[in-house]
Formats: C-alpha cells, structure tokens, sequence
C-alpha cells in the first residue's frame, strides 16, 4: 500500500512534535541546584548534582528530529499516486527548492543547538565543571522552537512537492 500525502504528513508531524516536547522536558529538568562540596587541598571545589534527565531527554529531542528530517526528505522525493518524479524536475521549482533548502538549513542549525546544550550537560554532570547555566537553557529552548520551525518546513517542502507532481 503506498503513502498518501496524509500519512506522510502525519509521520512528519508526529516525529517533528515529539521532538520538540523531549527538548521542552529536556529545559524543564535542567540542573539548577548543585551542591558544593570543598576540596582536601582547599583550592578545588567539586559540585555533586542531583540526578537528572536532562541529557536523556536532550539526546531523545535530536533522535527525533533527525527522524524526522530523514522521513521528510524521503517523503519529498517518494514516488506516490504511481508518479515518480525526477529530483531535477521537482528543484526546478522555485518555492520547493527554497523550502527544501532552508529546511536543511533549520535543521543543522536546531541539531547544533541541542546537540551543543546536551553534550555540554553531560560533560557538566561527568566533570562536575561550574559553566553558565542559564544561557546553557536558553540555548536548548531556542533549539526547541527551532525543531518546530524545521517541522513545519519539512510540511511547506511536502506541499510544494505535491504540487511540483501535480504540474509534472
């Protein structure tokens, strides 16, 4: 049974939404407390942190997200209604080639942003390193709203493919 553009659209969205919660969960259960326990020699402070899923949620946020680009990209260029369409063609118009360009574009910017957060956390929580925490935050709620603004992308760039098949 092949794909309707319904489905697709529903696939995309579902992974797109999915991400952007995990990242929203991955802001709400960031490290705010930390308790400093001073070194033997008097010169090294070591922070001991509770545990927290924030670098779980981080990771899970970019997993979908990729999914979700990967499953958009394929659907772009997805042969249905029995047409396959050249990918030549299909970049040839003007609004798609726009749209699907800038969506891999949002796309490495919203996986720098999350991926840049949630390894920074990690190694914050191995290394007990003191770091700025509220622009660590800041960064990973903008990355958030940049998976939704990819999604939506990824949802122009299927439409315009549509109609890109349609005129083919």
């Amino acid at each position: 049974m092949a794909a309707m553009v319904e489905q697709m659209v529903a696939i995309v969205c579902m992974l797109g939404g999915v991400s952007h919660i995990m990242a929203v969960v991955s802001v709400r259960k960031k490290l705010t407390v930390e308790t400093p326990v001073p070194g033997d020699d008097g010169g090294t402070v070591t922070c001991e942190y509770p545990t927290v899923q924030s670098v779980v949620f981080g990771y899970l946020s970019v997993a979908f997200l990729i999914a979700c680009t990967m499953f958009g990209y394929i659907f772009v260029f997805y042969p249905y209604k029995g047409k396959s369409v050249p990918q030549r063609v299909m970049l040839k118009h003007t609004s798609f080639t726009i749209c699907f360009y800038i969506a891999f574009f949002t796309f490495g910017l919203t996986a720098n942003l999350l991926l840049w957060t949630t390894i920074r956390d990690q190694a914050h929580l191995t290394n007990n390193v003191h770091s700025d925490l509220i622009c660590k935050t800041d960064t990973l709620g903008v990355g958030s709203i940049f998976s939704v603004y990819s999604t939506m992308l990824w949802l122009a760039a299927l439409m315009y493919a549509d109609n890109a098949r349609g005129m083919f």
